[in-house]
This record gives structure tokens, sequence and C-alpha cells, in this order.
């Protein structure tokens, strides 16, 4: 799969499916070597799917110096660039969600329709869990603080009730495969430093593509709250919830349907 070089550094993508041009926007941490990904999702059945890894993850370049939302929101554009798309479809999932945020408000002629999904705004309008106030938490220390927080119904009381699947989660969340990787403990940091300053509050009512915002019920991350105000905030958002916590695309069978349904509406 391609490395393409685009804004000072060795930017790593995968592309597959056929139909309207799409660009994934992956989330805190995304790796497109954790499986299953975005491309086994019914979106690369529906679209000329695009997604990549964001500069310090994965096997895109990580170099350790400050990065910022802009830079995030420009590689983005960068890689549309390479790929020769004027414009695309955008979907942005919690991180993603952020850094499309700035993407459709730096380059508005770049994105024709928008899915914010699990995603704030920072500011006033609120942001998402605070993730480097926890950097020092790894490992199944780290998984069990963010499973009650991930999705709200996974409290004490259901992981007592629910000990072999509170025990699963702990194991899957905790996993982290490239930990000892070359530059991954300074990327992710890197990611987080910039996550923290995540602010478009002020901006949002300049966005004027079509947007839809959707959302987990139970999301303790991006709070249900946040995600009206967002809405409030963007003229004709639409807003969906969906039956789960932080991700509620893959527990809720109807969020990948509607959001397929809202991308192809144009």
């Amino acid at each position: 799969m391609p490395h393409t070089r685009l804004n000072g550094l060795n930017l790593y993508y995968e592309r597959a499916g056929s139909g309207p041009r799409l660009l994934f926007i992956s989330g805190t941490g995304g790796d497109l070597r954790v499986t299953p990904n975005v491309f086994a999702s019914p979106l690369a059945k529906a679209f000329d799917l695009v997604a990549y890894d964001q500069r310090g993850l994965g096997r895109t370049e990580k170099p350790d110096a400050p990065y910022s939302m802009a830079q995030y929101a420009d590689d983005a554009a960068a890689l549309m660039d390479h790929l020769g798309w004027d414009d695309a479809l955008v979907i942005g999932v919690s991180f993603g969600g952020m850094v499309a945020q700035e993407l459709v408000l730096r380059h508005p002629s770049r994105v024709q329709r928008l899915v914010l999904a699990c995603t704030s705004p920072g500011g006033e309008g609120g942001a998402s869990f605070a993730f480097h106030e926890i950097e020092h938490l790894k490992g199944e220390d780290r998984a069990r603080f963010m499973i009650p927080i991930s999705d709200t119904r996974r409290d004490a009381a259901w992981a007592a009730a629910n000990p072999q699947d509170y025990a699963t989660f702990v194991a899957m969340a905790a996993a982290d495969p490239f930990a000892d990787e070359p530059g991954r403990a300074a990327g992710a940091h890197r990611q987080l430093e910039a996550r923290a300053a995540h602010d478009t509050w002020d901006r949002l009512p300049q966005i004027a593509c079509p947007v839809l915002i959707a959302a987990g019920q139970f999301d303790g991350i991006a709070l249900p709250a946040t995600q009206e105000k967002m809405a409030a905030r963007i003229a004709g958002a639409e807003l969906q919830w969906f039956k789960g916590g932080h991700m509620f695309m893959v527990q809720d069978r109807a969020a990948y349907p509607a959001m397929i349904a809202f991308l192809n509406a144009a």
C-alpha cells in the first residue's frame, strides 16, 4: 500500500472500493494495521474509500515536534491533492471529526458533505474527554479507567454482573502490539497535545456544506449535550442518535446505513 510525501512527512494511506469519493479521517491513536478497520465496514462497498494514518501514527512519519490541528487538516487536503480529488465526501470520527472540522473551515470547497461522528468542537461548545490528562495510564489500567467512560452503561455494576464480558473488553482495550515501535510514544503524545488545543466553536457557523452529526446515546467521551450544542451551531446540521457509546458505529447496525444514506443524498 502506498506512501506519499506531503507537508514534509511520509504519509501512509489505503484505498479500496468504487463509487463517490470518500475520505475517512480516524480517531486518536488510529492505525490502519489494527484490524478490523474501516475497510471492513460497509463504507468500502459503497464508496471509493481512502483512509490514512495521520501524522505521528501508524506507518506515517512521526516527527517529534509540536503538531497543530491546522497541520492535521492541511495533511488531509494535501492527500486529496495527491489523489487528484478537487473535493470529496468526508467522515471524521472522534479526533478525526476534529480534524474534519478544521478541514472544512480551512478548505471549504474541498468538502461536499460531512459526517462528524462522536466528536466535539472544543471551546464553549465543550471538549471531548481530556485524554492528555490520563497519558500516564497504560495497558489494563487505562482500559479499566476508560471502559465506563467510553460507554456509560458499562459502569461498576455492569462489570460486576458481567465479569467475562468485562475481562474481554479490558483485554481488547489494553492490547497495543506496536507499543515499543520507535517514535510510537512521541507521535501519540504530539497528537494528544494538538487535540487538547482543538477549538472550532466560534467558527462553526462558517460551515456551509451539509453536515450530519452522528452520536452515541451513551458516549462519555463526546458528550450528548455537546452534540446538541454543535448541531445548533451549524446551520442546517442534522443530529442522529445511535444506540451505543463512543463506538456506536460498531454497536448499532443502523449507524453505517444512516451515514451512507446521508452521504448519498446529494
